[in-house]
């Protein structure tokens, strides 16, 4: 069979060559982003940073661990418990130990012009009266906010309202007056790492610091007078040496007194004594954690990030793969599905020169494999040279953390090439029992009209895989709406009405295409009487030139509609959720905010203040799983001043100490019933659930008390002014106190709009990212299925010739039918986007909420049209090239 086959691929070279070309390019594309995704399966090792040089690190245990009947369940701990005083006493008798704290410390270079460069005499004094002051609430904000002001252009002599004065000059967006974000430690600690004085001294006195520099950050040098802000308070201070940065934190070294001072709490203990000791000395049940060797990574700020970072990584390069991988074999198979009806005549010839069945299903599969080795191999090439330049390119989009990188993995060519020829191979293979079939009388074929499209065995995939991909949503919708509304389901539930309908594209395209069709052919004029009578003859050409088509603008539709309709469900619920007037956040993201800030807001005259805490609970469904849920911890008394939420059953005013909020998703829903939680510190405790709210978009979280937060810090104040309360005075109020504290106040309408999702949001980045695949792929089907079609159809393009047409009317009757089909594929396209985004909006309804559809019509245009272009540009190419030989040369040609 090699032979007949080589030889049919030499004589019919543009229909091989065409899938030659849409097939390497779908391997290419599969091995580079395959070759991406191996390198995210494993982050980076690196080892201890901040107690690389430190022999023994204790800290508290930051995994909880619960045992069951099926093993011990572990889950990370949201908020880690400090060292006691106790068990640091007690490590100290082993030998010399070192105290480690961690604390915000943003620092604002020349923070006070001719100022700074003016002696303090008495600093200490001023630190500790700047901490005393940030923990008194001020009695008349309105007073306060225009002394600060004043203030902020009259010099002071007074060390009290000197940190007022900086802080409200830290506040403002000068030159050189930026606040950098830097973390604050003792500097006994700094030899823990270690760093190493590149100038200067260590600090000895509470005004004095030690500072990390590095390339690009601010150009700090020994004897520069900063500003710093801290938990507790405002102070200048004296930068008086420098240490060379490692990468990992930019950081301000205090000394010992002074860092217990701003942060009580001991965040790790370096031990210098043996680790079995250390550990004898702590017993089983310490709830600490003894590292040593690499286990030090561990206590390294956010050592998981790595591994973190390259989740959402894997999670769209693993869509990008898969949305590949069915596009290209969707469009192999469609290729190979119209050659096979293209060469019924050939096939007839063969039969009556006594070729039987299955030496012309054995010719088609071994003209596939040919075809698909070949492909695969130029894929496989294409795809390791390509790979560098994807990584770069999500690298430079913020898709990917800067230093991913391609690792040696080579499984991702092997996989790229089998699957290649396994497409390939698939694709031929309803088409060669297709061909098979054909019958002698075929050679006799004188007219292009398609018959017996849809043979009994595709009538069946087709209802089978329809009935598959409208009944999971329905079921899903009927038991557990939530699950639908999951990335995972939203892009694999499109492929098999995608499917589907391809399926039944033979039989749907007749009457879709008059439709289309219907004004035009009533126009005058033979063009649109032409288009539908060759659309509703070439089925199987227009079904082909569909099928890409159907394919792209389906999961455009759906992909960005559907996320755009869960963010604007998202907006949807914030808005009514929060009624507050004011919304303030840390400066710093992941920073609690100032205490002083909490003090000054909450005496604002005329401000209802709800503060709030992120943590979380943990609770251990059917003895089986832990399973972590956000939560916030809040007073129930001011929080429905300033928000709505979504309740189901139950009071939020019966929430107190002993009580939890929940949601629908929980498995324990009945008001009054107990249930048994890990909070954010690891303690255990048992809960009365006091409300039940909707699940929503999954953003309707728990809500506990500050007692129950597990030692959060406040991130978040809502504010609603009071009825006839001062508007303006309590919104200058609350900005001077953030100007004061680094701290961002916005209204209502600020904080929704700035947490809603912008143009360069990742999420839509990388949906971008898999739609271009996508199109990439659809374009190339295109190009080699209308290229293949026109270049066989010189005899009606002849005959036209020869009834009067002139070569500007055919070549427009060629245009007018690419795009028709082109239409054909957008609108069955539609039909499952719609569907689709149904089945989201009935989802949404179902878990409460009421938010609109939002339909992509820009992307859709935008991908219709660009279809349209190039489908009339592939057909009008090959047809202008045909058309420069006589007609009646080409009405006289035979295949």
């Amino acid at each position: 069979m090699l032979m007949p086959a080589l030889s049919g691929m030499r004589t019919r070279w543009i229909t091989f060559v065409g899938s030659f070309v849409a097939l390497a390019l779908g391997v290419g594309l599969i091995a580079a982003t395959g070759l991406a995704l191996a390198a995210t399966f494993d982050a980076p090792d690196r080892g201890p940073e901040r107690f690389a040089a430190a022999p023994v690190v204790v800290r508290a245990a930051d995994h909880l661990r619960v045992d069951t009947p099926t093993g011990t369940r572990t889950k990370p701990l949201d908020h880690p418990g400090p060292v006691g005083p106790r068990t640091a006493d007690r490590l100290a008798a082993l030998g010399r130990t070192v105290e480690d704290r961690t604390f915000p410390a943003d620092v604002t270079a020349d923070p006070a012009g001719a100022d700074a460069k003016e002696p303090r005499t008495d600093l200490g004094a001023e630190v500790a009266r700047t901490g005393a002051d940030a923990k008194q609430p001020r009695t008349d904000p309105g007073a306060e906010a225009a002394r600060t002001g004043a203030d902020a252009k009259q010099p002071r002599t007074g060390p009290g309202t000197e940190a007022a004065r900086t802080g409200a000059d830290s506040g403002k967006s000068r030159p050189g007056q930026e606040a950098e974000a830097r973390v604050g430690h003792p500097w006994p600690v700094a030899a823990a790492a270690p760093y190493r004085l590149t100038s200067g001294r260590a600090p000895a006195a509470p005004g004095e610091v030690v500072v990390t520099t590095r390339p690009g950050g601010a150009p700090l040098r020994t004897g520069d007078r900063v500003l710093v802000r801290t938990p507790a308070g405002n102070a200048p201070r004296t930068v008086v040496g420098t240490v060379a940065g490692r990468g990992f934190e930019d950081a301000v070294f205090f000394t010992d007194d002074e860092a217990a001072r701003i942060s009580p709490d001991i965040d790790a203990l370096v031990v210098h004594a043996d680790a079995t000791a250390v550990r004898r000395a702590l017993g089983p049940d310490s709830g600490m954690d003894v590292l040593t060797g690499h286990d030090r990574r561990r206590a390294d700020p956010d050592p998981d990030r790595d591994a973190r970072a390259l989740v959402s990584v894997n999670a769209l390069l693993g869509t990008a793969a898969g949305i590949t991988l069915f596009v290209s074999a969707a469009v192999v198979a469609s290729t190979f599905s119209f050659a096979v009806a293209q060469r019924r005549r050939e096939f007839g010839l063969l039969r009556t020169a006594g070729a039987t069945p299955g030496q012309i299903r054995r010719t088609v599969c071994a003209e596939a494999v040919l075809v698909g080795v070949l492909a695969s191999a130029a894929g496989v090439w294409l795809g390791a040279g390509g790979a560098p330049l994807l990584v770069g390119r999500m690298t430079e989009a913020g898709l990917a953390p800067p230093w991913f990188a391609l690792g040696d993995a080579s499984w991702p060519l092997h996989t790229a090439f089998w699957a290649g020829v396994f497409v390939a191979t698939a694709g031929a293979l309803a088409s060669c029992h297709r061909a098979g079939r054909t019958a002698p009388t075929e050679a006799l074929r004188e007219a292009a009209v398609d018959s017996r499209v849809m043979p009994a065995s595709r009538w069946a995939a087709a209802v089978l895989v329809l009935l598959a991909g409208l009944g999971l949503p329905a079921v899903a919708l009927a038991f557990d709406p939530g699950d639908l509304l999951g990335r995972k389901s939203y892009i694999t539930r499109p492929m098999l009405l995608v499917v589907g309908c391809a399926l039944l594209a033979p039989v749907l395209v007749r009457p879709v295409g008059r439709l289309l069709i219907w004004l035009p052919a009533r126009l005058p004029g033979a063009t649109g009487v032409l288009v539908r009578e060759n659309t509703a003859a070439g089925v199987r050409r227009t079904a082909a030139v569909a099928a890409p088509v159907l394919i792209t603008v389906a999961l455009a539709a759906t992909l960005t509609g559907t996320v755009a309709t869960l963010e604007e469900a998202r907006a949807a619920e914030a808005r009514t959720a929060t009624t507050a007037d004011y919304v303030v956040t840390p400066g710093q993201e992941g920073r609690p905010l100032a205490p002083a800030f909490v003090e000054r807001a909450r005496a604002v005259e005329g401000a209802v203040v709800s503060v709030s805490r992120s943590t979380a609970v943990t609770v251990l469904e059917e003895d089986t799983a832990l399973v972590t849920s956000e939560a916030r911890a809040v007073d129930p008394a001011r929080l429905a001043a300033v928000s709505e939420l979504p309740v189901t059953a139950g009071r939020l005013s019966d929430l107190d100490d002993g009580a939890i909020v929940v949601n629908e998703e929980w498995l324990t829903t009945r008001v009054g019933d107990r249930v048994t939680v890990w909070l954010g510190d690891g303690r255990k405790a048992s809960l009365r659930i006091a409300a039940v709210l909707a699940t929503g978009t999954g953003d309707n979280g728990v809500y506990v008390t500050r007692r129950n937060a597990g030692g959060a810090g406040v991130d978040r104040i809502d504010v609603k002014v009071a009825e006839g309360a001062d508007r303006q005075a309590v919104a200058a109020a609350l900005h001077s106190a953030g100007a004061a504290t680094g701290t961002r106040v916005t209204t209502r309408a600020e904080w929704l709009a700035a947490n809603g999702p912008g143009p360069n949001d990742p999420t839509r980045t990388g949906l971008r990212m898999i739609l271009g695949i996508a199109l990439l792929c659809t374009a190339t089907a295109l190009a080699n299925t209308l290229v293949m079609a026109t270049s066989d159809r010189g005899r009606d393009l002849a005959v036209l010739r020869l009834a009067g047409a002139t070569v500007p009317q055919v070549l427009r009757l060629v245009a007018a039918e690419a795009v028709v089909a082109v239409g054909v594929g957008a609108v069955l396209g539609g039909l499952v986007a719609a569907v689709n985004l149904l089945v989201v909006w009935g989802a949404l309804v179902l878990l409460g909420v009421m938010s609109a559809v939002v339909v992509p019509w820009g992307t859709l245009g935008l991908v219709v049209a660009a279809a349209a272009l190039l489908a009339a540009v592939a057909a009008v190419l090959p047809a202008s090239f045909a058309l420069r030989t006589r007609p009646v040369e080409l009405a006289g040609a035979r295949e």
